[in-house]
């Protein structure tokens, strides 16, 4: 599959580029942003992936009574969900969910890089007992190089999850690794707000947004006190 393909696939839902994501965009991206405006910035931005993701569920009528007394005929998830993320970046996006899902189970998945072989090697993995029955969001900001991505959805496979139940809720993007992803697990569903340019010699994406970890949970300096 070529990348071109990739970036066309109807599985493939990148956020409308307006003017209000281009305005978040700039301030995440911004390498002097402070810790606390990055951290309300990058919600907003997560906000919109989980909103987007959420109409890719499968939904069903569903009538309601009004005050009035009136019907109003409305729509319902006609499905289980969860959320598994990929320990530590994909935290990030949690609270948000929680604030638009009530009770929704979650799982984790902790998956980092082997220093000797550079390959993704899996540490730990809990996830719902019924994940098999659920559609999941599997939550994970970056994907650079895709090895981490294809490591998680593996493991959501190998626990009966159908690839077509799976969304990939991603803040960005390189075309190297949603190539990947996708050429590996063409049947999941990926949300991002970014495809990136390419990939620099360091595996970080450009132009980028540099460690999302870090910058989100404010483990290092990120250029602004």
């Amino acid at each position: 599959m070529t990348t071109e393909n990739t970036f066309q696939a109807a599985n493939v839902h990148v956020l409308e580029q307006t003017n209000s994501l281009l305005a978040l965009h700039a301030k995440i991206r911004d390498k002097y942003c402070a810790h606390q405006d990055f951290v309300f910035y990058a919600d907003q931005v997560i906000r919109l992936l989980l909103d987007k993701a959420r109409t890719l569920l499968p939904f069903k009528p569903h009538n309601v009574t009004t005050p009035l007394g009136e019907q109003f005929h409305g729509m319902a998830v006609a499905t289980k969900v969860c959320a598994v993320s990929v320990i530590r970046a994909g935290e990030s996006m949690e609270s948000e969910l929680r604030s638009i899902e009530l009770g929704l189970p979650m799982g984790k998945i902790l998956i980092q890089r082997n220093k000797q072989t550079k390959q993704p090697k899996l540490y730990y993995a809990n996830l719902p007992d019924d994940i098999a029955e659920r559609h999941v969001f599997l939550l994970e900001p970056m994907l650079a190089t895709g090895g981490s991505a294809l490591e998680a959805v593996s493991v959501l496979k190998q626990a009966n999850v159908k690839e077509e139940n799976i969304l990939f809720i991603n803040l960005l993007a390189s075309p190297q690794g949603l190539d990947r992803l996708i050429t590996a697990h063409p049947k999941i569903q990926l949300v991002t707000s970014s495809i990136e340019k390419c990939l620099n010699e360091h595996a970080f994406m450009v132009p980028g947004i540099g460690d999302f970890g870090d910058r989100y949970f404010g483990t290092t300096d990120s250029g602004a006190k």
